[in-house]
């Protein structure tokens, strides 16, 4: 599994370079094959190539990850694969192609793979757009869905997630000369700051909603009344209905200066996944490993798509350990066997029920 590891973290996938994702594609299938056996298919896609294979018959169960990771290219230069007292670091190693490596030897443990997907896919990082018509086609042929995503802290698996999404808010406004005229302008900077102010009202942190504007821009010069102004803002929600009021909510924005115009782009586009999505394969995972823990978390996974079909999800069975997308970044070496192992026995138990 090492090994294995060592040759999928070496070979960057930074989201939205499409020739580095193809490299770190066509790795990813000469893994699956090495391991598994048959033929794993590049899915070609805007995102990049997903990659596909099926250990035939009938489907049954969907093994859920993807290749691509947060970090760009010349990290790995910066920060080498390496195993060192315990623990295996390098970017992706944790999110997430650890879970992958793992993932990959629990099935290869298992001399009947018939009724196994697994679905790897290019654009998880950023939103999915490319994959989620596949990722839902696959898991509602298949029926469940193990997703090999980081494990929650301590070890857990992930029962429950935030529905998240991006809001883009861009305030139109007018130049003029800021000493000569600044009357004759409409600020977007100023209508901005009023906008941010309202838009962090939205959060309603009592029912697990949060709204954070993360990102703004404005401004050309310094001595110019800035013309435009944008504001990103992350959303993450718990429920159907607070997703709907959010989304209404960015919708209805009205800007305070009667010459200035409000855009506002990007919706709640993962849907939350709750926590009875889980509940019949998390009680089959603690009888394989008693004491498991499972959490609900705040940030978003491709579990969250398949879940929102009502097709039984169960999160954060891929590598024990932390730092995800920051360059402290780890996996725990001594949990990766029986993580692996985990993933063959719910698969064992998914197929013969």
């Amino acid at each position: 599994m090492i090994d294995d590891l060592r040759t999928l973290v070496e070979v960057e996938s930074p989201s939205r370079d499409l020739n580095a994702l193809r490299k770190s594609a066509e790795t990813v299938a000469a893994v699956v094959e090495a391991r598994l056996g048959g033929r794993a298919v590049l899915v070609d896609s805007e995102g990049g190539p997903h990659v596909h294979w099926s250990g035939g018959g009938t489907p049954r169960v969907l093994i859920l990850g993807h290749h691509d990771t947060v970090f760009p290219l010349g990290t790995l230069e910066r920060r080498p694969f390496r195993v060192e007292d315990g623990r295996a670091t390098g970017p992706g190693v944790f999110d997430m192609l650890g879970g992958l490596a793992q993932a990959i030897h629990g099935l290869a443990s298992l001399d009947d793979r018939s009724g196994v997907e697994i679905l790897v896919t290019a654009d998880e990082e950023v939103g999915s757009h490319s994959s989620r018509a596949l990722i839902e086609e696959r898991a509602l042929a298949c029926g469940a869905v193990l997703v090999v995503e980081g494990a929650a802290d301590g070890g857990g698996v992930k029962t429950g997630r935030k529905g998240c999404g991006t809001f883009e808010v861009s305030v139109a406004g007018r130049a003029s000369h800021a000493g000569l005229e600044p009357a004759a302008g409409v600020n977007a900077l100023v209508e901005a700051a009023h906008q941010v102010l309202a838009i962090a009202e939205l959060g309603r942190p009592e029912v697990g909603t949060t709204v954070t504007p993360t990102v703004a821009s404005a401004g050309t010069l310094d001595n110019v009344v800035p013309a435009a102004a944008t504001v990103v803002v992350d959303v993450r929600v718990e429920s159907a209905e607070e997703k709907e009021r959010i989304e209404s909510a960015f919708a209805a924005l009205v800007p305070r200066h009667d010459e200035a115009v409000i855009t506002v782009r990007g919706s709640v586009g993962r849907p939350p996944m709750p926590e009875s999505a889980a509940a019949g394969l998390f009680a089959v995972a603690r009888r394989l490993l008693p004491g498991l823990e499972g959490r609900a978390v705040g940030g978003g996974s491709d579990g969250n798509f398949t879940a929102a079909l009502g097709v039984p999800t169960l999160d954060g069975l891929g590598a024990v350990g932390g730092g995800a997308h920051a360059d402290h970044e780890y996996l725990v070496v001594a949990s990766m066997a029986e993580r692996a192992n985990l993933v063959a026995g719910l698969v064992d138990a998914i197929r013969s029920a």
